[in-house]
């Protein structure tokens, strides 16, 4: 299985989120992946993501939100981040506002990987000491650096 690491997408790393809501959120990650060309049909990658999100909040608690899609319309497994300074609702289980927010986009015959990887991420988040330094972190490199270093 590969590496959280080696998905992310360093064009796709965003250390202060403009977007203020959750929708808005997500369209601006998302928005990095189309402009890699990782994702070939954005009205079909929104249309899935907002519809899984509408099914339950990906707000997992702690700051952090995962939202994910499975699609067509994406070429490989990519994982996007944002980091939201004055926080984000995403309806959290612990009903309190996201800073960082992770992008999963994966491949509609990739779901044995889309799972495991969402596990992972989130298993991964729920350590103090990696969303303390990804709050620290100033570049896109140190956010991928930091996810390596903890993986």
């Amino acid at each position: 299985m590969e590496k959280l690491s080696a998905m992310m997408v360093q064009e796709a790393v965003v250390l202060d989120l403009k977007a203020q809501e959750k929708v808005g959120v997500i369209k601006e990650l998302a928005q990095l992946l189309i402009d890699q060309n990782l994702i070939t049909d954005p009205d079909e990658f929104f249309s899935a993501i907002l519809k899984r999100e509408n099914l339950e909040s990906t707000g997992i608690g702690a700051g952090i939100a995962i939202p994910h899609a499975r699609t067509k319309a994406v070429k490989q497994l990519v994982l996007a981040f944002g980091r939201s300074l004055a926080g984000v609702d995403f309806n959290s289980l612990d009903n309190k506002p996201c800073y960082d927010v992770f992008l999963i986009a994966a491949p509609e015959e990739k779901k044995s990987e889309y799972i495991a990887t969402l596990a992972r991420l989130s298993k991964f988040l729920r350590r103090e000491e990696v969303r303390t330094d990804l709050a620290q972190a100033k570049t896109a490199e140190e956010v991928i650096e930091i996810i390596r270093r903890y993986e």
